[in-house]
């Protein structure tokens, strides 16, 4: 059986190795996807689709209210916790 310091040192030349590899693995991925790239002359339009592009800035950013207060003119957009207004009531009578 191994010692505790022979076993953390077999992990740090096991996580050296794995580094060495994913290096070595991305290098190569990236070499071949610039090749797909240049060859087929692809712009980042046509590698990331729009939603991706939506998901990936989206954060923070504003949605469109889909109810509303008759009443206030208060507005929710759906997500979160629901304003008192509409607690516990059909939601379908604030549907804008």
């Amino acid at each position: 059986m191994s010692s505790y310091k022979e076993l953390l040192k077999q992990r740090e030349e096991l996580e050296k190795q794995i580094q060495d590899a994913r290096k070595r693995e991305l290098a190569e991925a990236v070499s071949k996807v610039r090749a797909l790239v240049d060859e087929y002359e692809l712009t980042a339009a046509d590698i990331f689709s729009p939603a991706r592009a939506v998901r990936a800035g989206g954060a923070g950013s504003k949605v469109p209210p889909k109810y509303k207060n008759p009443a206030t003119g208060e507005t929710w957009t759906g997500r979160g916790k629901a304003p008192k207004w509409i607690q516990d009531q059909d939601r379908s009578k604030f549907e804008i």
